[in-house]
């Protein structure tokens, strides 16, 4: 590992991650590498740190108490990018095949210091991502750890993932009333509903240009105010968001979904 990116301190972080993750599974160790915005490229400051780790076959209890007890050193230390590190440890054989998406992982939530069991991370998108645009870290390169996988397959679950969301949204719109959820939303919906018309993997920034160039352009200014509102998230998920905006953007999400119902297959 070189510097996979434009930030000296959070290079530093990553280094002490994966030599100390190293050093726990020593030969069982196969890889580590970037996914999520920093593969994808619409990174900032104020971005997740999304990483996966590679392994022979599942962690085993010593392996798990031993990366618990460092992932807790991580986040002490005096950087602020520590604690924004989030990912999953993955056994060689799950994330190479994806039929064997959705079954748990040790997986670290952003702002945690402690490994639980998810499924977060175990999906069809995070190994496209992988596979497609994945920055190496140590061991064998990304391109190599995932076997091609279907455009449909891709399709199928972005398509899944937004009607899924659109339930819990409008069943519930409540829980969208928080400004760093809201402009999430409306970037979260761009970016899958370019992805799922692409059948590629792309990042916030993409789709939310793509969506002010081809669709309706009287939703450029709520998009463009999202992607101002994603900054300083430590500020935004503690404020309540704007009542006009937060109604336009549940209108956003029945229009994104009205579209996407549209598109092939």
């Amino acid at each position: 590992m070189t510097s996979p990116t434009p930030y000296p301190e959070l290079n530093a972080v990553l280094r002490e991650l994966v030599q100390s993750a190293q050093a726990i599974l020593s030969v069982h160790f196969v890889a580590a590498c970037l996914q999520g915005s920093f593969a994808v490229g619409d990174f900032d400051q104020d971005s997740d740190v999304d990483f996966v780790m590679v392994t022979q076959a599942e962690l085993s209890d010593v392996h798990v108490g031993a990366l618990q007890a460092m992932h807790e050193r991580i986040y002490q230390l005096d950087c602020e990018w520590a604690k924004h590190l989030e990912g999953s440890y993955f056994p060689q054989a799950v994330l190479k095949d994806y039929a064997q998406r959705g079954k748990p992982l040790w997986y670290l939530d952003h702002g945690s210091r402690s490994l639980i069991q998810s499924t977060h991370c175990n999906t069809v998108v995070v190994r496209c991502v992988v596979r497609a645009h994945g920055v190496s870290l140590a061991g064998a390169h990304p391109s190599t750890l995932v076997d091609p996988i279907p455009v449909e397959a891709l399709r199928q679950e972005i398509r899944n993932v937004m009607q899924s969301w659109e339930q819990q949204v409008l069943a519930a719109p409540e829980q969208m009333n928080n400004w760093w959820y809201q402009t999430y939303a409306v970037l979260q919906f761009c970016r899958m509903l370019h992805d799922l018309h692409s059948g590629t993997v792309g990042s916030k920034r993409t789709g939310a240009e793509w969506v002010k160039a081809n669709l309706n352009p009287s939703w450029a200014d709520l998009i463009d105010h999202a992607w101002a509102g994603r900054h300083d998230p430590a500020l935004t998920s503690r404020t309540p968001a704007d009542p006009a905006e937060l109604e336009r953007t549940l209108k956003f999400i029945r229009y994104i979904m009205k579209i996407a119902a549209t598109e092939e297959g």
